[in-house]
Formats: C-alpha cells, structure tokens, sequence
C-alpha cells in the first residue's frame, strides 16, 4: 500500500524589498505564485487552518492578524499574546519538540526565516506545509504580514498594519529630515564577545530607518567578526552596543573592554561620549512591533543626546 506524502511548498517569504511605503515591487513572478498556489491550498482545505507559531515575534503578527493557533512557542524572555496563553507549548523557538508539533497535526508551521536551515527539514519530516517569515527588517515583517494576510484571508487585517507603520515612519522621517544622519558602528554582544552588526541585521535595519549611516556597508552578511583597528579606520560618529542574550553581562562586558583596550580612546566617537548602550527589550534578533520604541531611542541617541552611557578613563 502506497502512501500518498503531502506536498511541500516553500512560501517565498524571503522578500528584501526597498521601503514598503516607497514603492517596492511585490517580487518575482515565481514568489506570487507560490502565494496564489498557497492561497488555494488553504482554500481547498475547507476548515480553518491549523496553524503553529514557533517563535513570539512570528505569534505576535498572528495576533495582530487575528489568525487562530494550535500551538504556540513557549519563552522566557517575551510576551507571548493573551489569546494564545493558554495554548499547548511546543518548545523554544530554536529548538521546538517536534514530537509536540506532530501530534498537533499541524496544516502550517510559521517561523522566522533566520531559523530555517535548521527547521525546514524537521517540518519536512512530518509531512506538513511551513511558511518561514523575514522577520530581518521593520519592512521584511510587515511584507510578511501582507502575505500570510492574503494566504489565509486576512488581508484587510494586513493593510490597517501597514498602514499604521505607514504614518508612523512618514512622520518620524519628516522631523528628521533635514538634520545631519550620523556614520554608526552596530556592536552585539554576548558575554565574552561581541560581532558587528550590518544592514542586513534587525538591529541594522533599524539603524537604517532611523537614518544612521552604518559603516559597514556592501555585504551580505547579518553580523561580522572585525578586529578594532579596522573598526577605527571607519571613524563612526556614534558606537550603539546591544545585547544578543544576557544584557547585564554584555553592559558590564563592554565597559570592561572599552576601559582596557587602549585603541578606544582613539575613536572619536568614544571621545564625544557618543556612546550608547541600547534597551535590551527592543532591540532583538528578529522584528516585532517594538521597533517604534526602539526607534524613539535611536532618535534621541543620534538628533539629541549630546552625552552616551560610556566613557573611557585615560
């Protein structure tokens, strides 16, 4: 007896568009597509979807597109939202109990893209459709919202939040318009050590929105390990210093470094006590709808704050 295995579609959640209120383009031909093809399949399930999310911030754009869970991660460290508390837990999300997602029988399990190399071939095993969000971006999660909106009948749900970013972001951008945007280095740390973080980060993205200029640019990684000779030849204006897990640690990590390593005097930045240790709760690995916060921080730090949280002792 042949068994008949479900087939998988990789919805293509992937998009790194320019600002969504700037005109970016819907993406390939291939990737609306795979949309429409997931749209139907959910369609032709005539029920509800029995969905899974594996991670807060993928929970949180589910509840703010009013979709109904199986499953939820469970977190130490997040709030996961009230209509979805009393849902089965099925683990952490790097590191979600497989064992509880299949007896849920899950139709779809959403996750964040940063996640996927990982979790894509345990989705795969049991048989069930998986949709991996860009949760890198501000953009990239709202352009994921979009789509899981027009996937599973949402999307009214989908466009009130764009809209809200929308009128956010035109009017942070307007008070800002005409005021010097500083060259930013982007350090993340753990305890014991620390990475640059780029662009292609959350946390650089929001850099970005909020108008800094960061100075490593051209790559297409997230985070990258430099050493600080070469972090002084790009001379930023401002060092923002956030924390990967642990912030107590990592404050008292880079205090102790920025102290003894004698080449941080040097940097102007460090001499104009432009220094900032960012709020742990947000700034994290991956977008959520803490980003006005976290921008309201980077405004003052980079248009306001004249004085940072670190100085070096000669």
């Amino acid at each position: 007896m042949m068994m008949r295995r479900k087939k998988k579609r990789s919805i293509a959640f992937l998009l790194v568009c320019a600002l969504l209120l700037v005109g970016c383009s819907s993406g390939t031909s291939g990737e609306t597509d795979a949309i429409k093809a997931a749209k139907q399949k959910v369609q032709a399930l005539g029920k509800e979807p029995k969905l899974i999310a594996t991670s807060p911030a993928v929970a949180a754009i589910c509840d703010r597109l009013e979709l109904d869970l199986v499953g939820v991660c469970s977190t130490s460290v997040s709030t996961i939202p009230e209509r979805y508390e009393d849902l089965p837990e099925i683990g952490t999300a790097m590191s979600p109990d497989m064992e509880v997602i299949a007896s849920l029988n899950p139709d779809w399990i959403l996750s964040p893209s940063s996640l996927q190399s990982d979790l894509q071939p345990k989705y795969e095993a049991i048989h069930t459709d998986w949709a991996f969000l860009n949760l890198r971006s501000v953009q990239g999660m709202y352009r994921s919202a979009q789509e899981l909106g027009e996937i599973f009948g949402k999307q009214q749900e989908a466009e009130k939040m764009t809209k809200e970013f929308t009128t956010f972001y035109k009017s942070y951008t307007k008070r800002n318009k005409n005021k010097k945007h500083p060259k930013v280095l982007v350090l993340m740390g753990l305890p014991g050590s620390y990475v640059i973080a780029t662009e292609n980060s959350y946390i650089g993205s929001l850099v970005k929105l909020a108008g800094g200029e960061n100075v490593y640019q051209n790559t297409d990684q997230e985070f990258l390990t430099v050493n600080t000779e070469d972090m002084k030849k790009k001379e930023p204006d401002i060092i923002v210093r956030a924390a990967h897990a642990l912030p107590d640690q990592v404050t008292k990590m880079f205090n102790e470094d920025f102290e003894t390593n004698d080449i941080w005097k040097h940097f102007d930045a460090v001499k104009n006590k432009r220094v900032y240790d960012l709020t742990y709760e947000y700034f994290g690995m991956s977008a959520n709808f803490k980003y006005k916060k976290a921008l309201s921080e980077l405004e003052k730090d980079f248009y306001q704050n004249t004085k940072g949280t670190q100085e070096v002792k000669e």
